[in-house]
């Protein structure tokens, strides 16, 4: 079963998709920039041999030979004719020719006899199960159609690694075939690692696919600044782990569809190097409706099977949960899996279940979960199994997109109170896959938003792990993009950092603009040329490196911070950059000490956008958010005697940049 990129929108809004690819995860260069590498095979087929390429095997009844009906240049091209299904077609391996843990370029053209679509895709297989993924679609047209460096790599786990041609049932023609070595990018060293900066406040980690692993430029991004977690993009989801043919065929063994199988091949290059690093992992996810199989939730395991009952489930969710940890306890016992995601996006925006019904499309609220169980009673106890056979030192989190829209945040509340009290949760994952549009006013959700989403997550008292961190630009993005998607950037990071003492971990969804999955729209900290851009430099404006560098791994990796249950705090409202100055509330203020560091309101030694909102939570409410002596005179900038909230404005102007100085 092939499985393509997932992406989903809810009402207009840019939802977390969790896929930033598959097993391999590969992607398309981009053809103007993507360095030119060594060449390791290159056909032209002129010299009419074609014994480098197969059909896939099986069923597949490709017949290839050389074939001077139509060329690029030259003479003779690659044609693949008797293709009986779509899927059949010519099929380079990898394995056999290439090395692993290497990442290469793969360029060709291709044509039908006619008119055809056309796609490049992937194939590979791990502990006998056959995985598959596209790498290039939507080629489509009557002439020649062009591949152009798309990267490709692999690991030491995998067989029957095969890059191949597929599309229609038309004869293909494949020309000018060319693999490349990619050559490796050195980093910049000369800027401080977000995990050493920040690391003493809260874990700084990200997301990798296999072929990462491959590239030493993206490791050595890796292990500058995300040392402290790693999670699988996709290789430990349900449709990952789960073995449809050990199930089936366990089922049919014993008689007993109630006993998953499982297997981590998919997971093993992350999994191995995290073991001979000593670095923690972030488990993602246990249960999710999207990328679970149907036949997981089918009498037998079976595709056109009935749907098992709600019993029946409930007995295969607690195997599968048991199953899980179990086997990664036994094959890494000496791995931190210091959090694990439970549950993953049961809520819709407006607080209810997903809707009953198989695993849909693109921005289905279909959920095979509610489909069996009728609404989402599962979470619970997915939850219960997972505090009963985590491994000791796991965290349990609910994760969820969109969490910052009332409906969901309030359902995610109202649940995780009641969990709470039954001692079956551990915190929130908050996804943060964000959009920064064309300006700041535009931003969704703007930094208010998120930072009140925040406010309300601590008034539980559970951890906090922002999950799955990336912002988007518009297509194609301009200077101007970039400086708003860095203004923004900082705009979250600053709330995030004044919510230190209830977040114990910060993920980046992927490492690279082009290797994520919303690539066209840049939404990471470095460039596909490995760079810094400028939301990075933005983030770390107005930090300094600690005294004590954290270790690998830091010292808290076990724990989540501890987090002091208290009364509702009233939401702080920070007002967007204008040149309007709000309504004037002033306070008193206490006697001022002097100016240490002018704009600096909660003295910590730096001015953010989280002095602005200690200056707004003082107006508030004088008597829960007093500024302290130092603070108060710190905090008046504007001018005009009192602390107002134009004291705050001038604070935020001064952090987008928009003044140069206080």
């Amino acid at each position: 079963m092939r499985k393509s990129h997932i992406t989903k929108a809810a009402a207009g809004i840019l939802a977390a998709s969790m896929t930033i690819g598959s097993a391999p995860a590969v992607y398309a260069a981009d053809g103007d920039s993507a360095a030119t590498g060594k060449i390791v095979y290159s056909f032209d087929f002129e010299d009419g041999d074609v014994s480098a390429f197969t059909n896939r095997g099986g069923d597949d009844t490709t017949e290839l030979s050389a074939s001077t009906d139509a060329a690029v240049s030259g003479e003779t091209a690659l044609l693949a004719s008797g293709r009986s299904e779509s899927w059949n077609g010519p099929a380079f391996r990898l394995d056999d020719k290439l090395e692993p843990y290497t990442e290469y370029y793969i360029s060709a053209k291709i044509k039908g006899r006619y008119y055809t679509g056309a796609m490049m895709s992937f194939q590979y297989t791990v502990d006998g199960e056959t995985k598959y993924q596209n790498l290039v679609q939507n080629l489509n047209g009557s002439d020649w159609m062009s591949v152009d460096k798309v990267k490709v790599s692999f690991t030491d786990e995998m067989e029957g690694v095969y890059v191949y041609f597929e599309g229609g049932s038309d004869d293909l023609f494949v020309d000018d075939f060319i693999v490349e070595e990619v050559p490796t990018v050195e980093i910049e060293q000369d800027i401080p690692g977000l995990a050493q900066m920040f690391g003493n406040e809260f874990k700084v980690g990200t997301a990798l696919v296999p072929n990462n692993f491959s590239s030493r430029s993206t490791m050595n991004l890796v292990e500058k600044h995300f040392y402290q977690s790693l999670t699988a993009g996709n290789e430990m989801k349900p449709d990952s782990v789960l073995n449809k043919t050990a199930c089936q065929e366990y089922a049919a063994e014993t008689g007993d569809d109630t006993v998953p199988q499982i297997s981590f091949g998919a997971a093993k290059p992350l999994l191995n190097y995290c073991k001979k690093n000593n670095v923690p992992v972030r488990i993602h996810t246990l249960v999710w409706h999207s990328q679970t199989p149907d036949w997981f939730f089918k009498e037998n395991y079976a595709d056109d099977g009935e749907w098992v009952s709600k019993e029946k489930m409930l007995l295969r969710m607690e195997n599968y949960i048991k199953a899980y940890f179990e086997e990664l306890v036994k094959l890494y016992p000496t791995v931190d899996f210091y959090a694990c995601d439970v549950v993953n996006e049961a809520w819709l925006e407006d607080g209810k279940p997903r809707q009953p019904g198989e695993q849909g499309s693109s921005g289905s609220s279909k959920s095979a979960w509610v489909q069996v169980f009728g609404d989402n009673s599962f979470i619970e106890p997915a939850f219960t199994y997972a505090r009963k056979y985590a491994p000791e030192g796991c965290k349990l989190y609910y994760n969820d997109y969109n969490e910052y829209m009332d409906g969901k945040m309030n359902a995610i509340i109202e649940m995780a109170k009641d969990f709470k009290e039954k001692g079956i949760i551990d915190g929130i994952g908050m996804q943060s896959h964000l959009d920064a549009r064309q300006s700041l006013d535009a931003a969704f959700p703007s930094v208010v938003m998120y930072n009140k989403a925040l406010d309300k997550y601590a008034e539980l008292g559970l951890d906090i792990q922002i999950t799955e961190l990336d912002v988007t630009t518009p297509e194609n993005p301009t200077a101007a993009d970039f400086k708003v998607q860095a203004e923004y950037y900082k705009g979250i990071w600053d709330s995030i950092y004044a919510h230190k003492d209830n977040i114990s971990a910060v993920i980046l969804w992927g490492v690279t603009d082009d290797q994520s999955w919303r690539a066209s729209k840049s939404p990471l900290l470095f460039d596909g040329e490995y760079k810094a851009k400028e939301a990075f430099h933005a983030i770390i404006d107005g930090y300094e490196l600690p005294s004590e560098i954290p270790t690998n791994p830091p010292a808290s990796s076990t724990e989540p911070k501890p987090v002091t249950t208290t009364e509702p705090k009233p939401t702080t409202t920070l007002p967007a950059p204008t040149t309007t100055v709000p309504s004037t509330v002033t306070t008193t203020a206490p006697p001022a000490e002097g100016v240490s560091l002018k704009g600096d309101a909660n003295c910590d030694g730096r001015v953010t956008i989280a002095d602005a909102t200690a200056i707004l939570q003082s107006i508030g409410n004088a008597d829960e958010y007093s500024l302290s002596a130092q603070g108060t005179a710190n905090a008046d900038v504007d001018g005009k005697e009192g602390i107002t909230a134009a004291d705050a404005l001038t604070i935020q102007m001064y952090d987008a940049k928009e003044i140069e100085k206080l």
